[in-house]
C-alpha cells in the first residue's frame, strides 16, 4: 500500500456541526478533516498534498444510522488505538466507491477498493483507510448492536470484497445503496427512521449471506444468538416478552440467556427496550400512523406505562415522543439542535 504522510492532525471533535441532509462543504484540507471527525467517529487524516487538497462530505441520518458521501482528493484516514481509547464507540462502517480506488487495512487484512463492491470496518479496532486520487465513496455507519448478528462473526468480514459476486442479496443491497448515495438526503424526511431500518437489515442479509459463503462454521451459540434476535424482534408487541419468556422458548436457563447477551455486548432487557423504542420512533415520525395517539403506539410496541415509556424515550434519543412527532407534524423547520437529538445517533 502507497504510504501517504504529511501533516497529521487528530481532531477529537468536528467544528462543522449540519442538521441532516445537508452538506459540509469543506474545499481546504483544514475543513475537510473537521468534517470528516464531524460526520464519523474522531480519525486522523492525513494528506500528502495538503496545499491542493479539495473535497467535501454530505451526510444524513436517521434511527442511529449515519450515511455520507465523500469526495475527496488523495488522503488518508486512521482510526488509531489512541484515539480509540480516547472516544470509544462500537458501529460497524460500510463502504462503497462510486469512483476511484482506495485501501482499506484492518485486522491484518488488506482490501483494495473499487466501484461495484463493499468493503466493512469496525470503529472499535484500529484501521486504516487510504486514497491515491480523486475518489467518490458512499460510508454507512450503524451501531454494532443493530445488526443482529454475531460480532465475532462480522469481525471475520472485515477489509474483505463483499457483494461483488453475481446474483444473491448483492444483487439487491449494491443497487440501493447507489441510489441511498445519490439521496442521502431522503433519510431527513418524515420516512427516515423507517428508511434507516431497511437499510440495515438489508446490509445484514448481505453479511449474513457472506458468511455462509465464506464457509466458515457457525457457531452454534453465534446461530443461537441469531435466532433469539429474530424472535425479540417478532414479538416486540407482547408485553410478556422478558428474558424468562426468552429463555423458555429457546430451552436454555435465563442464566444462559444473559451470558449469550453479554458475549455479544448486550444485555437482554436493553435489547428489548431499545428494538421496542426503535419501533415506537419509525411510527411517531411515519405519517401513515399520524392518527394514532403516543401512548397507543406506545402500548403496541409492549409499554404499558406512559411515564415509563416517556423516560426512556428521552434517555435513549435524547428527545420527547411528542418532538419526534413534531417533526412530521410542523410546517416550520426545526432548529438544527433539535434535529439533532430527534435523530440523534
Amino acid at each position: 500500500m502507497r504510504a501517504l504522510r504529511a501533516p497529521v492532525a487528530e481532531v477529537q471533535a468536528g467544528t462543522a456541526s449540519t442538521a441532516a441532509g445537508r452538506a459540509d462543504v469543506a474545499w481546504d484540507f483544514t475543513r475537510f478533516r473537521a468534517a470528516v471527525n464531524d460526520s464519523f467517529v474522531p480519525l486522523q487524516v492525513t494528506s500528502d498534498h495538503p496545499g491542493s487538497f479539495r473535497g467535501r462530505i454530505s451526510h444524513s441520518d436517521a434511527g442511529g444510522v449515519h450515511v455520507a458521501v465523500v469526495d475527496a482528493d488523495e488522503h488518508v484516514v486512521e482510526r488509531t488505538p489512541a484515539l480509540i481509547a480516547a472516544r470509544p464507540r462500537h458501529c460497524f462502517k460500510v463502504g462503497m466507491l462510486t469512483a476511484g480506488h482506495g485501501m482499506l487495512v484492518q485486522d491484518g487484512r488488506e482490501v483494495l477498493m473499487r466501484p461495484g463492491m463493499l468493503a466493512v470496518y469496525d470503529t472499535e479496532r484500529p484501521y486504516t483507510l487510504a486514497f491515491d486520487g480523486p475518489f467518490r465513496n458512499l460510508v454507512v455507519m450503524l451501531p454494532a448492536a443493530d445488526l443482529g448478528l454475531p460480532l465475532d462473526a462480522v469481525r471475520t468480514l472485515t477489509a474483505a470484497s463483499l457483494g461483488g459476486g453475481q446474483g444473491g442479496a448483492g444483487a439487491l443491497v449494491l443497487p440501493y445503496l447507489h441510489g441511498l448515495a445519490e439521496h442521502p438526503e431522503i433519510l431527513a424526511g418524515s420516512s427516515g427512521a423507517r428508511i434507516a431500518r431497511s437499510t440495515v437489515d438489508l446490509i445484514a442479509t448481505l453479511l449474513s449471506q457472506e458468511l455462509a459463503l465464506s464457509g466458515a462454521d457457525v457457531d452454534p451459540r453465534a446461530r443461537l444468538f441469531a435466532d433469539i434476535l429474530d424472535f425479540i424482534d417478532l414479538h416486540l408487541g407482547d408485553p410478556a416478552l422478558d428474558p424468562a419468556a426468552i429463555a423458555s422458548r429457546h430451552f436454555i436457563s435465563q442464566r444462559s440467556l444473559h451470558a449469550l447477551f453479554q458475549e455479544n455486548g448486550q444485555t437482554v432487557a436493553g435489547r428489548v427496550r431499545r428494538r421496542r423504542l426503535e419501533m415506537c420512533r419509525i411510527r411517531l415520525a411515519d405519517a401513515a400512523f399520524q392518527d394514532h395517539s403516543i401512548m397507543s403506539i406506545a402500548s403496541a410496541c409492549g409499554f404499558a406505562d406512559a411515564a415509563n415509556f416517556s423516560r426512556a424515550y428521552r434517555a435513549e434519543f435524547g428527545c420527547s415522543p411528542s418532538q419526534t412527532r413534531s417533526v412530521l407534524t410542523s410546517t416550520t423547520p426545526i432548529t438544527t439542535e433539535e434535529h439533532r437529538n430527534v435523530h440523534r445517533l
